[in-house]
């Protein structure tokens, strides 16, 4: 195994960086397309979210690699890589999964706990088998993660540690008082209708304001999204969907605002907001989930508006407390870790023990062949009972070995162990790979889907 991630996220880079560096959907698989065209990486995946953008890749050569991946985000994300190095950081092998296992539980995320980064690990994951670029070890990987995520919420109290960031924006909103109470009865607009503008339409939902108005580019998306707001069995909320020209009027109307669009420039300006609330005498709350930002920075300025956006969410969660729940869920992780390492070395061996045992049978196919020729007389029954014999002398002289050298190439630096077995029986190293290729493709076949 030869993981390699590159990246930067909120820990590693100012949101303006971050902002520059945001990777639309038709970037993230042309980068990934890129990353497998490279010299030095068999298969690759992107992790891409509003406040981090990883590329994982399975490498041969660690500092090619680097200065590959490290290229190749400079290029699609439009920041000049000397200036983007900086804010890189870089994990490899062992590390780069426990940075994973990590991001899943919520550890590394701007708000800690927080759930929302499984979906988009998820995601990142079947955007790697769409495009046929996660292999074997970032489908074990990223499914693992997956895993190891839900195990860390499920086991322990890491959800009372933080929330989403739709609930801390709202939060910040709030400044102190209590969430339902700051929202009973307002109206709200919410732009996009993503899965980030969803929760958020749900969160204000459940908050108690009394109406959600849903703009987006596409309008069926909205009129879906708010036909689900309004029934009975959703949250009952009166919702309605407009399309994005109408955003200018109700900005008007609306006395709180979530946007998260997937837009390049600005979606609301500093213009619109101050046209806005000209004459009006209620406050208007802006929350700003974009990566890059819709609403601009200059609405700060404007009186009567009060903007969370995701610059100040990460000077607010700078000072979050920690629950002690935390310290458990980096238990989790580091048993995972270890878990995940000594399975895949294990893997690592299993083509070389299955071309040694064919070799085995080949041996002794080719010895019964060479006694029938000598003693033609025997019949059913004796011929059986000897070659039985043979297979069983065979079996038992190879067993203790073979289970032996799996349990040491599980165990660190045991990645040796394969060539030695390769060297002291002269397996022929295509037969090796075809059954590693074997492998792959039966891998390929199960995870399809499975996300």
């Amino acid at each position: 195994m030869s993981l390699l991630v590159v990246g930067l996220s909120h820990r590693s880079a100012p949101v303006s960086i971050l902002e520059r560096a945001a990777l639309p959907a038709d970037t993230q698989a042309k980068l990934l397309q890129d990353t497998l065209a490279a010299e030095p990486a068999a298969e690759g995946t992107v992790l891409a979210t509003c406040n981090r953008i990883e590329l994982y890749a399975d490498v041969d050569k660690f500092h090619a690699g680097v200065a590959e991946l490290s290229t190749l985000l400079a290029q699609h994300s439009g920041v000049g890589l000397d200036e983007l190095t900086p804010y890189l950081y870089v994990h490899y092998e062992d590390r780069a999964v426990h940075h994973l296992f990590s991001v899943a539980c919520g550890l590394d995320s701007m708000v800690v706990g927080e759930g929302q980064i499984l979906g988009q690990i998820k995601d990142a994951l079947a955007l790697g088998q769409e495009l046929h670029t996660a292999g074997r070890l970032l489908n074990d990987l990223f499914q693992q993660a997956l895993r190891v995520g839900k195990r860390a919420h499920s086991e322990t109290g890491i959800d009372r540690a933080g929330q989403s960031l739709v609930t801390f924006g709202l939060e910040q909103l709030a400044d102190g008082t209590d969430v339902d109470t700051w929202a009973k009865g307002k109206k709200a607009l919410v732009i996009g209708a993503g899965s980030m503008s969803s929760l958020a339409a749900a969160t204000l939902a459940r908050s108690g304001v009394s109406e959600i108005v849903i703009a987006n580019r596409t309008l069926a998306r909205a009129e879906r999204l708010a036909q689900i707001l309004s029934e009975a069995g959703g949250t009952g909320v009166a919702a309605h969907a407009v399309e994005m020209v109408a955003v200018g009027d109700e900005l008007t109307r609306a006395d709180v605002v979530v946007s998260c669009t997937g837009a390049t420039g600005l979606v609301l300006t500093g213009d619109d907001v101050e046209n806005a609330v000209q004459g009006r005498r209620t406050p208007l709350a802006l929350l700003d989930l974009a990566m890059p930002r819709d609403i601009d920075a200059a609405a700060h300025r404007v009186p009567g508006v009060r903007l969370v956006d995701i610059e100040s969410l990460a000077e607010a969660s700078a000072d979050a407390p920690m629950a002690a729940d935390v310290d458990q869920v980096r238990g989790i992780v580091s048993d995972e870790v270890a878990a995940f390492g000594a399975a895949q070395r294990a893997a690592h061996i299993t083509p070389t023990v299955v071309a040694l045992r064919t070799m085995a049978a080949d041996v002794v196919a080719g010895e019964v062949a060479r006694l029938e020729g000598r003693l033609p007389d025997l019949d059913e029954k004796q011929r059986a009972e000897i070659t039985q014999t043979v297979r069983r002398v065979v079996d038992k002289l190879l067993h203790a070995p073979t289970v032996r050298v799996k349990q040491l190439a599980s165990e660190p630096g045991g990645a040796g162990y394969a060539d030695a077995l390769r060297t002291l029986f002269d397996l022929d190293p295509e037969t090796v790979a075809s059954v590693s290729r074997a492998d792959l493709n039966d891998a390929d076949v199960k995870n399809r889907g499975r996300v």
